[in-house]
């Protein structure tokens, strides 16, 4: 069983900073990437916020460019999500997703934690 587990959410002031950090844990054989999502209040869908693949490559969404930065801990199988000069259009909630494989010839699926609040104020 896999699990992504979420941490470093909380309430900010605008051009605060706040590290997220997403930890994948259980039977894994290859990570082929992980990510945040955000769904922001009154959205229907979550937005790709940053996405970090094995190998190395990095996408971020064109909002958070300049501000966010997202990095890697492969032997800890962590995702981080340093964001700085936050605004108050980034309050959200977010999510981390990952592509696992859990066998060594077996597929990949798309996991997702459960979530943490990001809420930055005026």
């Amino acid at each position: 069983q896999v699990q992504l587990v979420e941490s470093g959410g909380g309430l900010v002031q605008a051009g605060g900073s706040l590290r997220l950090s997403c930890a994948a844990s259980g039977s894994i054989f290859s990570i082929n990437f992980m990510g945040w999502y955000r769904q922001a209040p009154g959205n229907e869908r979550r937005e790709l916020v940053a996405i970090f693949t094995k190998g190395g490559n990095s996408n971020l969404a064109d909002s958070v460019k300049g501000r966010f930065t997202i990095s890697s801990d492969n032997a800890k199988n962590t995702v981080y999500l340093q964001m700085n000069s936050l605004k108050p259009e980034d309050t959200a909630v977010y999510y981390c997703n990952a592509q696992i494989q859990t066998l060594v010839h077996g597929p990949q699926y798309s996991y997702w934690g459960q979530g943490t609040q990001v809420a930055v104020a005026s």
